[in-house]
């Protein structure tokens, strides 16, 4: 049998996607992983479309391990970027049908 794509489903979907396939589910980043119901998988191993035989065991995670991505703290950004582009044209209001009225 070929290992589903679990990587997007969020948690309760992964578990009862696995459950119709007949694999096993284990998500060494949650010990609460029977209680996990919205948070979405970001890794799976095996990876979909391996072969692995029934009632094998399938890795999930919910979060990335270290350095593997996810956002970051981005703001705020030092130095600031130059003022311009569309920030300049939302400094003055106007008024909102001057276009239409001409």
């Amino acid at each position: 049998m070929r290992v589903p794509r679990l990587v997007g489903l969020m948690a309760v979907d992964a578990r009862e996607t696995a459950q119709a396939w007949g694999l096993s589910l284990n998500a060494p980043d949650r010990p609460d992983f029977h209680h996990t119901v919205v948070d979405y998988v970001v890794r799976q191993y095996p990876q979909p479309g391996a072969e692995v035989p029934r009632d094998s065991m399938v890795y999930v995670w919910f979060d990335f391990g270290e350095g593997e991505g996810g956002g970051g703290i981005r703001e705020p950004r030092i130095p600031r970027p130059p003022r311009g582009g569309l920030r300049r044209e939302l400094d003055e209001p106007g008024d909102a049908f001057e276009m239409i009225n001409r």
